[in-house]
């Protein structure tokens, strides 16, 4: 997992993989505010992006996830979210796999979740070893949230 701010881009490039940075310079260079929700192609499967927009709720109504084929890149738009992460344990079990049609894997519970605070510019990265859960309420359920998905397939990373 990696997590930044994207006015901080420039200063870190360096220590970022080629595929990260592919995906924040779309972020960066897109007019993110006023683009319609849905998908947004940047290189056809390899990389593309999902703008959402939605009510942030309770934690325990949001499912942990993970991703196979791609990692994601989660930038908030505008509003704000805590999105709980962990590693996948070796003894994670999914619940429900989608992973062959939607490359989603969900669970019930996952052990030494933390939160993660992401207001309005802040983005982070999780990988196929990571298990997040997006779109949890920082104070108050049902505020609003803008946020643009990345997903990278992996074979892209350097």
């Amino acid at each position: 997992m990696i997590y930044g701010r994207l006015d901080n881009v420039d200063l870190e490039q360096a220590t970022l993989p080629e595929a990260v940075l592919e995906g924040l310079r779309f972020l960066k260079e897109t007019n993110l505010e006023n683009a319609p929700e849905g998908r947004i192609e940047i290189d056809g499967d390899r990389i593309f992006a999902s703008v959402q927009d939605y009510d942030t709720r309770p934690a325990e109504a949001n499912r942990p996830e993970s991703h196979i084929r791609y990692f994601d890149i989660q930038y908030v738009v505008s509003g704000e979210e805590a999105i709980g992460f962990a590693p996948l344990n070796a003894g994670m079990r999914a619940v429900e796999d989608h992973a062959e049609e939607r490359d989603i894997l969900f669970y019930d519970t996952v052990a030494g979740e933390t939160s993660l605070m992401m207001p309005a510019g802040s983005y982070a990265v999780f990988y196929p070893w990571d298990v997040h859960r997006p779109g949890c309420a920082v104070a108050e359920p049902g505020k609003a949230v803008r946020k643009v998905v990345v997903k990278v397939r992996v074979e892209a990373t350097p």
